[in-house]
């Protein structure tokens, strides 16, 4: 307390009184070392807590002692000289040498400043987010985050016991990036960013550009491990940028990580259990790909991953990056892809996450008819701001090239292509022609697959979308989206619903199994029985089939069957392939007991052949995407509720594979199907076999045509239809 006699305090710079009570202020104007008027070097340094401080030169000598001016932390002394100094601060459990943050100048250059207010995908995935860097020999961290309206942007973490007020960032263009190196941040240091907007501190918010993250419910952000995975997957990647993916077999294994198989104590396997349980039984079910159910990181696990938030972290739930990333490389190694399910769509509004980042709509619209996702309860992105664009092409290219990622499918396009998706009258915006198509959308997928065919051949990205939007897999030049390929959505839909139908009642309805091939050529098509099809009460797969256990089982064969014989290619959701009883549940394992039933034992090994001997015939899939690749024999005989059609390869280097479906429970005997070849057609696949728990009715394993002409063949097959059956005959020379 002052008295009459003695000297007034000075008072404090306004700016350092500022920075004091957590303000808006250049911290680099006042902190750290700066020319005094008699020559020397004056420094100040901000430690809250700290009992004392003193400066050392790179011996670690101490060349000068600092007093502290402000009883809040603030210390301040004198360099006789221009020097590298650190400083020493004494905390009450010891002492801390550390070089000052505020010594460090500027690190991101203009070209990448500019790239990010470009819209450049790129140069914002390396420019934002926590890098670890060496500054003039010193180790540390560069943090940066786009934060334009924002009046101070603090780095917090466990470095700085979370206080704003101690390491406020540096403002470095007018587009809003803020940047701060911080020295010695050691890998696995949680941290965030404060904001002050219109003079409130917003809650704390997670990096957007976080490459790590804390194990869900915790949502603070990781420094992540510095060092580059040691990758050997060098010829797959060769492989993969050389090959013709419409020529090449395509059948995906869709996971949901946490519940595919859970470990002794329930919980969920990490991903170097996964890489030593999943990977084998994938590839000895002859799958080419696995599909992850959204692994970027996500706060609410009900939501599967479609709520995401860190879309450039791999989800904590199973493990590090570096363990995804040896999951990622292992898949490659046995010669199986691996497919992300990518939300590009929208992000939930989480108080730590996007939403308002910096106190205003940045990342989503302001308004709600724009900005809102009512199916949902999420924000939909501003495709039209280019940093919005740019975060989430730079997310996609960081997938791709850090976890050397085969394809993306990208989740609700639909509601991405139109701004009236779901809503009514009066609640939505039209776009600039008054017309409902989102502009902004489509010009942000066409950046999107631009950029990743240009920069990663052979590399797939799919499209969910489930209207009629002409062009979904056309090449951006010639005006389409430029997908690789489109789920068929619309085939899907029907053939259950044939599936689910009493077989008396179906020849009532033959076109639903015969409609698809309508359209089937005007997109590359993939056919997913997805998660889709197995919650939210329609249950699992075998029970939408009718008929007693074996009917149901013997009706999934069939269906199986007949999908993986139609152009298109296949994606099966996880506990499809040994038919699971119960609708999925992302709260427990798939029901593996089952195998130990015979009958879904037969299921599981029908997988597993059709799988192999797929891929053995091209006629089976390199003509998927063209008109040249098929042709019924029997489209139309409803009253018998029975399909048969050719597959042909294309490039005529393989013989053609009958395929004749008989989706009744009773069998056909003399039923004769016209065939383009005569001579010896070999049964290559018979759903009913005893193998797969079937009746064991068939053709004797191989016959030979005879000359009488039939559905526009000059020869033809008489065959033995067995009862809820798939077969398939490939002509032998």
């Amino acid at each position: 307390m002052e008295t009459p006699d003695s000297p007034p305090t000075p008072s404090l710079d306004p700016r350092l009184e500022a920075l004091l009570q957590g303000q808006p202020v250049d911290a680099f104007a006042v902190l750290g070392a700066h020319p005094a008027a008699d020559g020397s070097l004056r420094v100040r340094a901000f430690a809250p807590g700290a009992d004392g401080m003193c400066l050392l030169d790179e011996t670690g000598k101490v060349v000068g002692l600092m007093r502290e001016i402000d009883e809040r932390g603030l210390f301040e002394g004198t360099l006789g000289t221009a020097m590298r100094y650190r400083l020493r601060i004494a905390w009450p459990s010891g002492n801390q040498d550390i070089e000052d943050v505020y010594a460090f100048g500027p690190l991101l250059a203009e070209d990448e400043l500019r790239g990010i207010v470009d819209g450049d995908g790129e140069a914002l995935r390396h420019a934002l987010g926590a890098h670890h860097v060496q500054v003039d020999g010193v180790p540390g961290v560069r943090f940066s985050v786009w934060a334009p309206n924002a009046q101070r942007v603090s780095v917090v973490g466990d470095f700085n016991t979370w206080d704003g007020r101690r390491h406020p960032m540096r403002l470095r263009h007018a587009a809003g990036v803020w940047e701060l190196f911080i020295p010695r941040v050691p890998a696995g240091a949680r941290y965030k960013y404060e904001l002050l907007a219109d003079g409130v501190r917003l809650p704390h918010k997670a990096d957007p550009l976080a490459r790590q993250a804390e194990v869900p419910p915790a949502t603070a952000s990781l420094v992540s491990v510095g060092e580059e995975f040691q990758w050997s997957d060098l010829a797959w990647l060769s492989q993969r940028a050389s090959q013709d993916i419409n020529r090449s077999p395509t059948l995906v294994y869709e996971v949901h990580a946490p519940s595919w198989r859970r470990d002794g104590q329930g919980a969920s396997l990490d991903w170097d259990g996964l890489r030593e349980q999943l990977i084998p039984y994938v590839k000895g079910l002859g799958f080419t790909h696995i599909e992850l159910l959204p692994i970027t990181e996500y706060p609410f696990g009900g939501s599967w991953g479609y709520q995401p938030l860190g879309m450039y972290a791999p989800t904590a739930r199973h493990g590090t990056p570096e363990g995804f990333a040896r999951f990622v490389d292992a898949c490659h190694q046995a010669g199986i892809g691996v497919i992300l399910d990518w939300v590009s769509a929208h992000f939930p509004n989480d108080v730590h996450g996007l939403q308002r980042f910096d106190g205003t709509a940045l990342y989503e619209h302001a308004d709600p008819r724009e900005g809102f996702h009512k199916d949902w309860n999420t924000l939909i992105y501003n495709y039209g701001r280019y940093e919005v664009s740019a975060y989430l092409i730079g997310s996609a290219l960081e997938w791709i090239e850090r976890y050397h990622i085969d394809g993306l499918r990208v989740d609700a396009v639909a509601s991405m292509l139109y701004r009236d998706y779901s809503r009514g009258e009066g609640e939505w915006v039209p776009n600039a022609h008054g017309g409902r198509e989102n502009l902004e959308a489509v010009e942000f997928l066409k950046r999107l697959n631009r950029e990743i065919t240009q920069r990663f051949p052979g590399v797939m990205v799919i499209a969910e979308e489930s209207t009629a939007w002409q062009g979904v897999t056309a090449p951006v030049e010639h005006g389409g989206l430029g997908f690789t390929h489109k789920w068929n959505m619309g085939w899907m839909h029907d053939t259950l619903e044939y599936m689910k139908r009493d077989p008396i009642h179906r020849r009532h309805h033959h076109s639903e199994m015969t409609f698809g091939m309508v359209y089937a050529f005007s997109e590359r098509f993939m056919l997913p029985l997805s998660h889709d099809e197995v919650v939210h009460g329609k249950g699992s797969l075998l029970a939408k089939m009718p008929g007693d256990a074996w009917q149901q089982r013997a009706n999934l064969r069939a269906y199986f069957g007949f999908m993986w014989a139609h152009p298109g290619r296949k994606l099966l959701f996880m506990g499809g392939e040994f038919g699971q009883h119960g609708e999925w549940n992302h709260d427990a394992q798939l029901e593996w007991h089952l195998l130990d039933d015979p009958g879904h034992r037969g299921l599981h090994l029908l997988i597993g052949d059709m799988n192999h001997r797929l891929r053995e015939q091209p006629a089976l899939f390199a003509g998927d995407h063209t008109h040249e690749g098929f042709d019924w024999s029997v489209g139309d005989d409803h009253e018998n509720s029975v399909f048969a059609f050719l597959r042909y390869d294309p490039a005529g280097q393989a013989p053609p594979v009958l395929a004749v479906s008989n989706m009744t429970p009773l069998p056909r005997f003399g039923y004769r199907v016209g065939v383009p070849r005569a001579g010896r057609w070999r049964e290559l696949l018979n759903t009913d076999s005893q193998h797969y728990g079937g009746s064991n009715l068939g053709n004797g394993g191989a016959l030979m045509t005879d000359g009488e002409g039939m559905h526009g063949h000059a020869q033809s097959l008489l065959l033995t239809l067995p009862p809820l059956s798939t077969l398939w005959l490939e002509f032998v020379e």
